[in-house]
């Protein structure tokens, strides 16, 4: 073990020890017409160059895996026994060459994750009764309050309890641009505050931050394989002694040992074993620098075959920053109405809910908070309540049927209008009689339609659109983005049967949804993808997370999983096309062993150099857009 862990941390001298007896070798040959000197050189440089290999041979044998090293071993051992060292020596050199550049040129796929490390904040300044005190970030618990300055970063998650400023959250999101941060807004690890100063309450530390599973997250999924990669592991436990077998019967049929040496060197599979992972790691590390975390190999895989994007509307397709656009009041006092409106929907966290509690808050004059009993909140339709010994329900169409509720003709007049102008309707009755409507609008996220045309542009068959808001909002939103098919008025496991039925279909779909109210649906899919800032249930329920949550970087996505799963197939052909073109050149005398090990190392990093296209990867959308990442410019406090 601890030879192995020498020779590990010594290859690169190795291999340059190695290449400067080759050249000595050379010129004692044809400088000095040395040939004893030659021959003695270049053994010795074979002998240097191969215990690094044969050790990871037998290493891997051990583990019983036959491996490209048992390959290269065997055949120098052949060489030295035909005594064409310069052979040995060269295909030695080129093998542990070959290694040293792919090492190099693999450090650049990871630069993503390199940077993302980078970043992770490592102190952090806790306020103390006494003052503050800088410690490291590990020694900050929940509840902590940190202070963050101008220039640092943030070295939690948690919330805004003193202080402004101005933050590039582009570790979180991928986007290079500064957002104002005021009292009880969230903030998270890793970001930058460029200006102002911030006094933070912990809510998330350590490994819990969102920062830190973003990491973990990018590290483990590059270290995820395939589809591809998996077969090719299966493929090179039977082609290794595949190759042994047919040096052998090469030599048996022509009693050239030479020649058998030969085929074991050509048809080392080192360009197939090291392109699939090349493009899956080099893929993922592009998604990381966007804001994208793309879970492994295989998520990248059935993301490229998808053909029915799903999506939900409220939070998902549209901002989910609702505000109450019109108000119908029919019986009793607006201000007490309006508060105990407010007062039941502040037992839920909806977005529909949100904005009537904004609503109250700006229309109603200061009453008396009634006292809430007996409150129950049905999913999907609304929430009801027992106050001073009155029933109050509110909420959609469906939960004043459940309850008996009828609405008169002009009741029912208004809300048709609020419906077909596009609004989210809620709807309040106290002992089974309508008080209230309120109309509440949404926005479309920006670039919606224009990614959704691109998405089917890419190969996307099938646009759905599934929510628990009434038909008319629904198709209303539909018919503004051209979404092919939509469902209204579902509940949350009615969402997840329409998935199921799409995959039963044959139908290959992702969903896309908010992380929250949706990670049914989104775990069911074949591909759930979250809309969001890094909530715990998005990062761990679904197969993607967008963390600018915005449809551009959906498009990206999507283009990249296709672009990544073609870029492995490319690879996968250069090197059997490498191995097919070596041997058959070796049939016809065209290739000997040195220049076919030349062929057979050119060819691994030329599925490297293919591979690392992919770090700059973009779309004929992105192209199209403005730049993703800007450069924030410097304010002053």
């Amino acid at each position: 073990m601890k030879l192995q862990q020498f020779l590990t941390k010594h290859t690169n001298q190795i291999t340059l020890i190695t290449g400067i007896l080759i050249v000595l070798g050379y010129l004692s040959k044809y400088l000095i017409n040395f040939t004893l000197g030659y021959q003695v050189i270049l053994a010795v440089a074979s002998i240097i160059a191969v215990i690094p290999i044969a050790v990871r041979a037998w290493s891997a044998l051990i583990n019983k895996v036959f491996s490209i090293e048992l390959l290269v071993s065997i055949a120098v051992i052949g060489a030295f026994i035909i005594g064409e060292f310069n052979e040995s020596a060269i295909v030695t050199f080129l093998f542990l060459f070959g290694s040293y550049l792919e090492s190099k040129t693999l450090q650049k796929t990871r630069n993503a994750i390199k940077g993302l490390t980078d970043m992770s904040p490592t102190t952090a300044t806790l306020v103390t009764d006494d003052g503050t005190e800088e410690v490291d970030v590990d020694d900050v618990d929940e509840g902590d309050v940190v202070l963050v300055k101008t220039g640092s970063q943030v070295p939690v998650d948690g919330v805004v309890v003193e202080g402004n400023g101005y933050i590039n959250e582009a570790s979180i999101t991928g986007e290079s641009r500064q957002i104002n941060k005021n009292l009880d807004d969230q903030v998270f690890s890793g970001t930058l505050v460029e200006n102002g100063y911030l006094k933070i309450q912990a809510t998330q530390v350590g490994d819990d931050t969102t920062f830190a599973k973003i990491i973990e997250l990018v590290e483990e999924a590059q270290d995820t394989k395939s589809k591809a990669e998996k077969f090719i592991d299966r493929f090179a436990q039977y082609y290794t002694p595949a190759v042994l077998v047919l040096a052998a019967l090469v030599f048996v049929f022509s009693r050239d040992f030479r020649l058998a040496i030969t085929v074991l060197v050509l048809g080392c599979p080192g360009a197939l074993v090291i392109g699939a992972p090349v493009s899956n790691v080099a893929g993922i590390g592009n998604g990381a620098k966007r804001g994208i975390l793309i879970k492994g190999g295989e998520v990248v895989d059935t993301f490229a075959k998808v053909d029915t994007l799903v999506f939900d509307k409220t939070g998902t397709l549209t901002e989910g920053n609702t505000a109450v656009s019109s108000f119908k009041q029919y019986t009793g006092q607006s201000d007490q109405l309006l508060t105990l409106a407010a007062t039941i929907e502040g037992v839920s966290d909806h977005p529909l809910g949100k904005a009537i509690i904004d609503y109250a808050g700006q229309k109603a004059q200061t009453t008396t908070v009634p006292t809430l009993d007996n409150t129950e909140t049905v999913k999907g339709q609304g929430i009801c309540a027992n106050v001073n010994h009155q029933q109050v329900v509110i909420g959609n169409q469906k939960m004043l049927t459940a309850h008996h509720i009828d609405l008169t003709t002009a009741q029912a007049a208004d809300l048709n209008t609020m419906q077909h102008a596009g609004k989210s309707t809620v709807i309040m009755a106290i002992d089974g009689v309508v008080q209230l409507i309120f109309g509440i609008s949404d926005t479309v996220r920006p670039n919606v339609k224009a990614s959704l045309a691109a998405l089917k542009a890419q190969g996307i068959k099938r646009l759905v659109m599934l929510t628990g808001d009434n038909e008319l909002t629904a198709d209303a939103v539909a018919r503004e983005l051209n979404i092919d098919e939509v469902h209204a008025n579902l509940l949350p496991e009615e969402k997840v049967d329409y998935v199921k039925q799409l995959k039963a279909a044959g139908n290959i779909v992702a969903f896309i949804g908010d992380g929250i109210n949706d990670s049914p649906s989104i775990a069911n899919a074949d591909i759930g993808i979250a809309m969001g800032s890094g909530t715990d249930v998005a990062i761990d329920t679904s197969d993607v997370v967008l963390m600018q949550s915005s449809f551009p970087a959906l498009v990206h996505a999507h283009g990249l999983a296709k672009k990544t799963v073609l870029n492995t197939r490319e690879n996968i052909f250069i090197a059997i096309a490498t191995v097919a073109f070596l041997l058959i050149g070796l049939i016809f005398g065209y290739i000997y062993m040195a220049s076919g090990m030349f062929v057979h190392e050119a060819s691994i990093l030329v599925v490297i150099f293919n591979a690392m296209r992919l770090i700059k990867f973009q779309t004929k959308f992105d192209k199209a857009q403005p730049a993703l990442v800007t450069q924030p410019k410097t304010t002053t406090a």
